[in-house]
């Protein structure tokens, strides 16, 4: 072998062991931070469909958990059941009664951040019913099933649950509720999330639903950062780009403590 070949093989060697060291020394990119998502009593997954559009078109990982309403720890599992499915950090949001189920599975270290959107926010040995009893004006509209599951009264679904719905839109889901048992809001929590992760509210100011000074409440002892919206309690629909915001916002910080 000449001189000219012996000093290119020379070079290439050292270029690839070069190579190889950096790949070592590179550390694995940090998996993307996923938001997972929770609803409420009387509506289902599909609450979030506003919410999920705005952070899937801004680039976001999403997945929206399917609560049966039979039970909390029923519930608390279905939201575990998807945290499971999960690889990486995860900003899990929670809307009314859904605030007190990520209280509770928040727990999970994956979990990085807390997101109440007009949600509950009960401490250990509290129940949901303590922390956020129903507003007396719409207390009488609440229709219990034999078996007891709570239903809101249609006729009167609107005006407690989303004044500000579009009429057609109010309707339809006054006629589709998912009743939910009203022993789950009688379960105490044995943990809350709030105490050791960051949190953030959304808290809607005409909502008739939940007390707005009970909420105000609840995310001060929590030392949520709290953002008033004038909505109702139906604001995850009518204020999705909102509340989207906020959610981005609490990825964002998970990514800088990363």
């Amino acid at each position: 072998m000449t001189a000219a070949p012996r000093i290119f093989s020379a070079v290439l060697a050292a270029a690839l062991a070069a190579h190889a060291a950096a790949e070592s020394s590179t550390p694995p990119a940090a998996a993307p931070v996923t938001v997972v998502l929770v609803h409420g009593a009387l509506i289902d997954g599909s609450s979030w469909r506003g919410v999920h559009e705005v952070l899937s078109h801004d680039g976001f990982r999403v997945r929206i958990v399917q609560t049966p309403l039979t039970g909390f720890d029923e519930d608390v599992a279905a939201t575990q059941r998807v945290l499971d499915q999960v690889d990486g950090p995860v900003v899990l949001v929670g809307h009314s009664y859904g605030g007190a189920i990520i209280t509770a599975a928040g727990g999970d270290p994956k979990v990085k951040a807390l997101v109440y959107v007009a949600g509950l926010q009960p401490d250990a040995g509290e129940t949901s019913a303590e922390v956020a009893p129903p507003n007396p004006s719409a207390t009488k509209d609440l229709k219990v099933t034999k078996d007891g599951f709570i239903f809101l009264d249609s006729a009167k679904f609107a005006a407690d649950f989303g004044a500000d719905l579009p009429k057609a839109q109010a309707a339809f889901m006054a006629d589709s509720q998912m009743p939910i048992a009203g022993a789950a809001f009688n379960s105490k929590l044995t943990y809350a999330a709030w105490h050791d992760k960051p949190s953030y509210a959304v808290i809607a100011t005409e909502d008739r639903a939940l007390d707005p000074k009970i909420a105000q409440g609840m995310a001060r002892r929590a030392g949520s950062k709290v953002t008033l919206v004038k909505a109702s309690h139906a604001l995850l629909i009518t204020q999705a780009r909102v509340v989207a915001v906020v959610i981005e916002s609490a990825v964002s910080a998970t990514r800088q403590e990363d």
